[in-house]
């Protein structure tokens, strides 16, 4: 039982850092965000 569960906390180096992936993809759906808000701003509504 000790082996499987060492086997499960062991951390794959080949994995990124879920910090770096989240916020990649934070910042690509924030500067969509903008460009959606940047060219919709002056826009009629029809």
């Amino acid at each position: 039982m000790n082996a499987l569960l060492t086997v499960l906390h062991t951390e794959n180096p080949n994995v990124p850092n879920h910090w770096l992936v989240g916020g990649v993809a934070l910042g690509i759906l924030l500067a969509l965000l903008l460009g959606l808000l940047a060219f919709g701003a002056g826009r009629e509504h029809s």
